[in-house]
This record gives C-alpha cells, sequence and structure tokens, in this order.
C-alpha cells in the first residue's frame, strides 16, 4: 500500500485532480469524508482532467451516472441513500467495478462487502480556514 497527502483550496482543485490521478495506481476510486468535505467537486475536476465536456453531477437520486471521456467511460456512484448491499447487487455493481473502466465511489462504507480488491482510497477532510487535505492509498 502506497500513501500520498495533498493540501489545497478549492481555486486549485483542477491542479489537485491531475496530482489524484497521477498518484493512482488504479482506475476504482473509493471517496471518503463528510456532507460538504468536497467529494462531488473533486469528482467533477476528475472527469474534467478525463476529458469529460459535458455537464457532470452527483447521482445521488440515480445512483451512478455515465459520462464519455476522452480517455474511457467513467461510472459515478453515490450510495448516500442506500438502505443496503442488496440495493447495489441489484443494480448489477459488478459489471461496472470489473468493466475496466473508471469509477468514483462516494459513501463506500454503504457496501464495505462489494469493494473490488484493488482501489484507490481517497479520504478528503475539511479544515477550518477552508483548506481540504485529501489522503491517498494504493490498495
Amino acid at each position: 500500500m502506497s500513501t500520498t497527502s495533498f493540501t489545497f483550496t478549492l481555486d486549485q482543485i483542477n491542479d489537485i485532480a491531475a496530482k489524484v490521478l497521477a498518484a493512482s495506481t488504479q482506475k476504482i476510486f473509493l471517496f471518503y469524508g463528510e456532507m460538504g468535505a468536497g467529494k462531488t467537486t473533486l469528482i467533477k475536476a476528475l472527469c474534467q482532467e478525463l476529458g469529460v465536456t459535458g455537464q457532470t453531477s452527483s447521482p445521488t437520486f440515480s445512483i451512478v451516472n455515465e459520462y464519455a471521456g476522452t480517455k474511457g467511460r467513467i461510472f459515478h456512484f453515490d450510495f448516500y441513500r442506500l438502505k443496503n448491499q442488496t440495493e447495489a447487487l441489484d443494480m448489477g455493481y459488478e459489471e461496472y467495478f470489473y468493466s475496466g473502466d473508471y469509477c468514483f465511489i462516494e459513501w463506500p462504507e454503504k457496501i464495505p462487502d462489494l469493494r473490488p480488491a484493488h482501489y484507490t482510497e481517497v479520504h478528503i477532510v475539511a479544515k477550518a480556514d477552508g483548506e481540504r487535505e485529501i489522503t491517498l492509498n494504493n490498495i
């Protein structure tokens, strides 16, 4: 397991997105952080970095959004509203997670038994001064 950390402000989000992608050894990213920490904002910047030119948004109600980027397909999951892991099973999560495409997963704590063997954990902490701290763990 390798660990990398960055501290940044939101006006540096595009530079951080490039650094996150460069530091990751996987295409599956699990995002951890409190509500409002900046998970969706970072995912939007990652999508832009991967060549998505259209609108991106949080899939809070649809659970998953698909985007086409210049570097392939991207699936953005928001599992916040899941009541249990069975809901992820019912939606066929395996087809997405094992597709070889990028998968950005918010609220992975809702699916602890369904995580793939290899992924990059992204922990985001909002600090009192408005900065964010990101810690990446390649697993």
